[in-house]
């Protein structure tokens, strides 16, 4: 069995960003000549969420509102109240919607390769989406298989 992995990043511009990220994904399974196994998509950061889903503008704008409505912006979240934080750091950003939003969503997915290929209907896309903007952000890409 062969193993290879890939970096890939991102760069969000506002708060809440969904990126499709499937033909980079691709790509690396590409490089990774691999032809049958398992990839891993996985974001290595508590404010980021992976999943796979249509990629359709719309849904997108559903997909918006369901997560402001799940978890609002503006509600309390104790991971904000710095000055009761004594043993823990904070970078001081008041982000507990977006580990809220990670929680809920996941930081990976696995997909099937096949004939190297993602095993993906052609209405699925992989989406790495950040919740805590703007940023760079990296994201790995694991490939296992033959």
């Amino acid at each position: 069995m062969k193993i290879y992995k890939q970096k890939i990043e991102v760069e969000s511009k506002t708060q809440i960003e969904f990126f499709d990220i499937t033909s980079q994904v691709q790509e690396v399974l590409d490089a990774s000549g691999i032809r049958e196994g398992l990839l891993s998509v996985f974001a290595p950061h508590t404010t980021m969420g992976i999943t796979i889903n249509h990629n359709e503008p719309m849904l997108i704008q559903d997909f918006m509102r369901v997560l402001y409505k799940l978890v609002p912006m503006d509600d309390r979240y104790s991971h904000d109240l710095f000055e009761l934080r004594k043993a823990s750091k904070s970078d001081g950003r008041s982000n507990g919607h977006s580990h809220c939003k990670s929680f809920l969503l996941g930081i990976s997915q696995t997909v099937p390769v096949e004939k190297g290929k993602l095993l993906m209907s052609s209405n699925q896309s992989i989406f790495a989406i950040e919740f805590d903007g703007s940023r760079k952000r990296d994201i790995t890409i694991q490939v296992m298989g033959i």
